[in-house]
């Protein structure tokens, strides 16, 4: 991300769209596939309280993956519906302000490790997404993803 800054691509964007989430089932790893690409990432086992949301994308095959409890509270909000089949339920983006830039042509594939500890490749067209209040917190959002649930606000 410094990189990034340095040279002037890091922008600000905010997930709006809204998705599906349901509870996790303690001890479930959730893997993130995205279509036309495979398995992006695999979670940490879930813990009590944690959350499996499902992005509404078409593009990407609605890739799911899991948000522990703290964060699902603090980035979303249920919109009153009843849950529906399988548990899941649809949930908005509180909107939070985040830190992100596209990963360029120059800067090529890359390997980097996230924050629940496993290995993510990101390819051009990619977006790193930061959480501006906790640094460590980046992460790798196809760009299709990115196209379907973001809005750039800078």
């Amino acid at each position: 991300m410094g990189q990034a800054e340095a040279r002037g691509l890091v922008s600000r964007a905010r997930k709006t769209k809204p998705v599906d989430a349901r509870p996790a089932r303690p001890g479930e790893a959730v893997v993130t596939v995205i279509a036309g690409e495979g398995k992006e990432t695999q979670s940490r086992p879930a813990e009590p309280g944690d959350w499996v949301v499902r992005n509404r994308c078409p593009e990407t095959g609605n890739e799911e993956y899991l948000v522990s409890a703290a964060k699902f509270e603090e980035r979303y909000a249920p919109i009153g519906k009843p849950p529906g089949a399988g548990g899941w339920r649809e949930v908005r983006p509180r909107g939070k302000v985040m830190r992100f830039f596209c990963v360029t042509p120059e800067q090529g594939r890359f390997k980097f490790v996230a924050p629940w500890g496993e290995t993510m490749v990101a390819v051009p067209g990619d977006a790193i997404v930061q959480d501006p209040e906790d640094p460590g917190d980046i992460y790798r959002v196809a760009a299709a993803a990115f196209a379907c649930t973001y809005d750039v606000i800078e």
